[in-house]
């Protein structure tokens, strides 16, 4: 089984050998990356070989950072991003239930209050209505935030005496104190633990879903960062033949001793399918009002967001990631606002000191507002920021309303955070944004907001060239998982996972990058996904 894409313009992400016109896949593996001539003189009987026409080809994209299953539910629940009004939400809410199972639950949602008219917070009575007898739970897309409708409260039992959850927040009207429906990060546990537990059939139709969806946007490789138990439907689907991503599954911090007890370690696993690293929260979201920071909220002066109840009670996150490093397992450990980064960096350095030197890669997911003398640290302390771009093109459109200008310069920090040596990995956050990496690729190349209001960048001097863009989301996000050497770039011996996209993304305006689609995506030398045509 052999396979030769010719007549293309490779990029490669390797320094050694940056640019080729013509690639041979041999098998699992890379043969051969030259010119087509070349590639041409190493192809055997029987190979299959794909003209490229001028277009680019790129390493397959490794995303640093989804919710894979929960992707792959979205593609089956109620999807209510396109919703610009409360009035088009419940709209949109009332179609679908009116084709939905009576009396069963209505979830999913990634509404998105920023984009509608004055950006009111959403109610129950929004979607009572149109929700009739069936109980609703949809969140908003950051997943910091959900809404539940009338019978869903009564169902979990949150009423006006209900208190707070540590790390959370029941939102109440300020008049009569009654839930107004809204259920912010730990408070959302109220309602999650009553719903339906999927069965596994239900799973794997998720998953099914999710990764034939990645192929079709060239990503071969993740980093699910909510795996947890989830992770032997995976194996059921790579034992199928079904499964068409590689996989970095972790589990959450809070069940780290479950992996060390069995003496699983970072990596531990084959190509496809891979564990051993374990994930936490520090604070919530930007979008949700609970990412801690150090001042209050520009629109919200007496709040400066939460702490994660993972956090809590004091010293217990110390106490988890200090035993998950000395078993040899990776720690992600998610920040959004510019105190909880400075408590990770403090509690990675604190780590590294008790625990002793070793090639241990500690990530901040989300790295998203930093103080200034805390950028230098990622390079110092050698702590990956796997960070994702299209959420810069997003959060841009309204984060002065909700921190001010001055604190926006420091959002979003990429250009600062590569000049200080850090590592950059990029993902999507899928289902909180789009798992297409092209829209996070443009954003990080040209700063613009989804609203247009940006055409010279938001924060122009952020930038990154397409070349570092590219990078992050290919070797980048390889170096994140401990498998640079075996993926993300297209060389000689690597794993051979590519993308050709429909044009040549080097050669258009920057503006115009996510315009381009996928033709040909590669897995293990197996063509996984082809665009009609091809």
């Amino acid at each position: 089984m052999s396979l030769a894409i010719i007549n293309a313009r490779v990029h490669t992400m390797d320094a050694a050998n940056p640019v080729a016109q013509a690639i041979y896949m041999r098998g699992s593996h890379i043969a051969a990356v030259g010119g087509s001539d070349e590639i041409r003189a190493h192809t055997e009987p029987g190979t299959r070989v794909v003209d490229a026409r001028g277009c680019t080809l790129l390493p397959g994209f490794n995303d640093a950072h989804v919710h894979f299953i929960s992707g792959g539910f979205s593609l089956m629940e109620v999807d209510l991003r396109p919703a610009r009004s409360p009035e088009q939400l419940a709209a949109l809410l009332a179609g679908f239930a009116s084709r939905a199972t009576p009396g069963g639950w209505i979830l999913g949602g990634d509404w998105d209050h920023e984009l509608w008219p004055g950006a009111p917070l959403p109610v129950r009575q929004m979607i009572d209505p149109a929700s009739g007898d069936r109980p609703v739970f949809i969140r908003r897309l950051d997943g910091h935030m959900a809404l539940a409708n009338t019978i869903a409260l009564q169902r979990a039992g949150i009423d006006r005496q209900t208190p707070d959850p540590p790390g959370g927040e029941i939102v109440r009207d300020p008049n009569t104190r009654e839930p107004t429906g809204l259920l912010k990060d730990a408070a959302m546990e109220l309602v999650n633990r009553i719903l339906p537990a999927p069965s596994s059939g239900e799973k794997l139709r998720a998953l099914r879903a999710a990764t034939q969806h990645a192929a079709s946007l060239g990503v071969t490789s993740v980093t699910d960062v909510s795996a947890d138990g989830d992770v032997g439907l995976y194996q059921e689907l790579l034992q199928r033949g079904e499964l068409k991503t590689r996989i970095y599954g972790a589990r959450t911090i809070v069940s780290w001793k479950a992996l060390a007890e069995v003496g699983i370690r970072a990596g531990f696993g084959n190509p496809m399918l891979r564990i051993g690293a374990v994930k936490g929260f520090a604070d919530g979201s930007l979008g949700s009002s609970t990412a801690l920071f150090f001042e209050p909220y520009a629109d919200a002066p007496g709040m400066r967001g939460l702490l994660f109840d993972q956090m809590l009670p004091e010293g217990i996150m110390l106490e988890r990631v200090l035993g998950a490093d000395q078993a040899g397992l990776q720690v992600l450990l998610h920040a959004i606002g510019d105190r909880a980064n400075r408590i990770v960096l403090d509690l990675y350095e604190d780590v590294a000191r008790q625990n002793g030197k070793r090639d241990r890669r500690f990530r901040i997911e989300h790295a998203q507002h930093l103080r200034p003398d805390d950028l230098p640290r990622f390079g110092r302390q050698q702590v990956i920021a796997s960070v994702q771009p299209y959420h810069a093109a997003d959060d841009g459109r309204w984060c002065a309303k909700r921190l001010g200008p001055a604190r926006c310069a420091e959002a979003y920090c990429f250009r600062s955070l590569l000049d200080s040596g850090a590592v950059l990995a990029f993902g999507s956050d899928w289902t909180v944004a789009p798992l297409n990496p092209l829209p996070g690729i443009k954003a990080a190349v040209t700063r613009q907001t989804l609203d247009g209001a940006h055409p010279n960048g938001w924060h122009p001097e952020q930038r990154l060239t397409l070349d570092e863009a590219l990078h992050a989301y290919t070797m980048g996000s390889a170096f994140a998982e401990f498998t640079e050497h075996d993926k993300g770039s297209l060389t000689v011996g690597k794993l051979a996972d590519a993308v050709l996209l429909d044009r040549d993304i080097y050669s258009i305006p920057p503006d115009q990058i996510d315009q381009a689609r996928v033709a040909l995506t590669v897995l293990n030398g197996e063509i996984v996904f082809a665009a009609d045509g091809l």
